[in-house]
């Protein structure tokens, strides 16, 4: 996961840093031939199709929905309308799904009461003594003790998942809901979501949202201000470009929060007014699809890509100096590889449920060079302005997701880094 961070977080300031290693877990990992990719350790079957490749098919666990049960959440037709793709399962998620419907000014109350009770049952988890005794009993303390924990894990994720939700409600914003698989039927433009673009570029600082507009312009490239043009793309690209941007995003608040702080008590570095020559160097040297380093290979290195008119042309010249790009760059490589880090596994765990959700789950073919096969990926029509919407909402969450993340921690610890 952190290499993987470091790679989105590279690829967008115009950064060159080797990669240290891969997570296993994540919905994000990367290899030479493909920027980031699914898992295929984590709740996954192995069935062999032929010889010589190996389908990875990931368990069945389904496209949640967090859904509306009052009436002002249903459309003209009478049918329950989603307010995210994810739906909540845990006893506390059930109970905040429906405060979410009816009252969603008051989830952080909710919130408040049920990390009130998280606490309490986990310092009287820690207050019980093993038995004395060992074997059977033992072994029962231990295993209902770990059932417990994780039932506070999991509430814990969908907690952080509802206060994302509803910090999206508050800035009048409509998430995307869940992208159905195509069929003969509905071969049409899967992107029918409304543009909110203006909304979710004033929830950024203008300092950040120079940023953003790099991170669209490497991986919309020269079509970045064409967004009627429509392109035929593998679903399981655009889902990699959402987790990535969540993870972009994410970052870009975590940084943008201390050069906030650093600008308004007036001790930025002078060096971040100082490095725009270095920037379009390392812009020329390291933005470039295909090359070595840490460079976006998202959908430029995909057939369909461009056939579908998304290259890597004016990806340099999209790419616009700004004083937060300055202030990161002038990052050490540990320091950059700390903020590019997701703190928590809970978080790490709401990025791959929700891109899930939102995509669904691939089935993965990786041939024997250890590459995955993309021939059977199933193609979508969006275009390109849709691809925008789906960036800017995923940098969206990620800079959500890091909020939410620290007031939740301030009140429950669970961040261990």
């Amino acid at each position: 996961m952190e290499a993987a961070t470091a790679t989105v977080i590279g690829s967008s300031i115009g950064i060159s840093r080797p990669a240290k290693s891969v997570a296993g877990l994540g919905f994000l990992a990367t290899n030479k031939q493909d920027f980031v990719r699914f898992p295929i350790k984590r709740h996954s079957s192995v069935s062999y199709s032929k010889p010589g490749h190996r389908r990875v098919a990931y368990g069945s666990r389904r496209c949640m929905e967090v859904r509306a049960s009052s009436s002002s959440s249903s459309d003209s037709s009478g049918s329950i309308v989603p307010i995210a793709p994810l739906q909540l399962e845990s006893p506390i998620g059930q109970f905040l799904s429906q405060i979410l419907v009816s009252h969603p000014h008051l989830v952080p109350a909710a919130v408040e009461q049920q990390l009130e009770q998280l606490q309490t049952d986990r310092d009287a988890e820690k207050q019980k003594e093993e038995p004395s005794a060992t074997g059977t009993d033992l072994a029962l303390f231990r295993r209902i003790a770990e059932v417990k924990a994780n039932e506070r894990r999991k509430a814990l994720e969908e907690i952080l998942y509802a206060l994302v939700v509803q910090k999206f409600m508050d800035a009048n914003v409509s998430l995307i809901p869940t992208i159905a698989p195509s069929s003969a039927e509905s071969a049409g433009q899967v992107d029918a979501w409304p543009s909110q673009d203006e909304k979710l570029e004033q929830l950024h600082s203008p300092e950040a949202y120079e940023m953003i507009q790099n991170h669209l312009a490497l991986i919309l490239g020269n079509r970045v201000g064409d967004s009627t043009a429509v392109a035929q793309i593998s679903k399981l690209r655009v889902g990699q470009v959402y987790a990535a941007s969540v993870m972009y995003g994410y970052f870009l608040k975590r940084v943008d929060q201390r050069f906030q702080l650093e600008k308004t008590m007036k001790i930025l570095p002078k060096a971040v007014d100082e490095r725009e020559s270095d920037i379009h160097e390392a812009v020329g040297q390291d933005v470039k699809p295909g090359g070595q380093g840490l460079s976006y290979q998202v959908l430029s290195s995909h057939p369909e890509a461009s056939s579908g008119g998304i290259s890597p042309g004016g990806f340099a010249h999209g790419l616009k100096s700004s004083r937060l790009r300055n202030y990161v760059m002038a990052f050490d490589g540990e320091t950059l590889q700390r903020y590019a880090t997701i703190r928590s596994k809970e978080a790490v765990i709401i990025i791959e449920k929700h891109t899930e959700a939102l995509f669904g789950r691939p089935e993965i073919v990786i041939t024997p060079e250890g590459t995955i096969d993309t021939s059977k990926d199933e193609q979508v029509k969006i275009s390109f302005g849709g691809l925008k919407r789906l960036a800017l909402e995923a940098v969206t969450f990620g800079s959500f997701l890091w909020d939410v993340e620290s007031y939740v921690d301030s009140r429950y610890h669970f961040v261990l880094n």
